[in-house]
This record gives C-alpha cells, structure tokens and sequence, in this order.
C-alpha cells in the first residue's frame, strides 16, 4: 500500500471512531463509513431501527433488531441515488458473517477494519468474495 494510500484510510478509520461514538449502545460502539472516489458517500453506526428507543440491550444482551454499524451504512445509500460499487468500507470493527453478505453484495470492493470480532467467517467470507481486506489497528 503506498503511503498516500495510508494516510486517507488513517484518516477515515479515525473518522469512523468518531461516528461509534454516536451509537446509544452499551456492550460495544461500533462505527462505519463507505467512501467512494476520496468522497464520504454513507455513514452509520450501531443501533436501534428508526423509531424505536435508543437502548440496545436488555440485561446486558443485545436485542435481536440492532443494526450494526456497516448494514445502517449500506441501507442509507440504498435509499439514495448513490451506489456502493467499487466502495470502501472503513469500520471499527471487522464485519459478522451476516454483514458480510450485505458488503458483498451491495458491491463493496474493499474493507479497511481496525479490530477483529471474535468470529473472523465474516472476513474469511469477504476474501473468498474477491473482497480486499486491511486490517488498520488504530
């Protein structure tokens, strides 16, 4: 990777641990952004759908209708005019194996991740896809 490269993802890696910390949730904040041509085209972060209270956890488990913070992403620029072909996806944390799915087919090329979540199908899953992968601890 050269270092032009580099020092765009640092900075929107960083940018995406800024938007975790708009998540309400408790057990873990977790953000997300989707670049395309140097331009920001989507943001999200993890939590509860539109319209529903901002608690994701009940008792320390988290209920089953969160959002993760890749899939709020993918979902905005799916309500608008803009495509996530040939994308970047900055996340703080590597996707599950259901958002894997999500990534790969919305057209994402690449994934640049911080942390690695404790079940790695999910990037297994993305480099079987033809998905590039880089893992960015910041």
């Amino acid at each position: 990777m050269n270092q032009k490269q580099l020092k765009y993802d640092t900075a929107y890696i960083k940018m995406a641990f800024e938007w975790a910390k708009l998540s309400h949730c408790d057990r873990k904040q977790v953000g997300a952004l989707i670049v395309k041509d140097r331009m920001i085209i989507s943001d999200g972060f993890n939590g509860t759908p539109t319209g529903f209270e901002n608690c994701c956890e009940d008792d320390g488990t988290t209920k089953w209708y969160v959002l993760h913070a890749e899939a709020n992403a993918i979902l905005k620029v799916a309500s608008s005019t803009q495509s996530c072909k040939n994308s970047t996806l900055y996340i703080t944390l590597s996707p599950c194996k259901e958002c894997s799915k999500l990534i790969h087919q919305s057209g994402i090329k690449r994934v640049v991740y911080a942390h690695a979540y404790k079940d790695t199908s999910g990037l297994d899953f993305l480099e079987k896809a033809g998905v590039e992968l880089t893992h960015l601890n910041k």
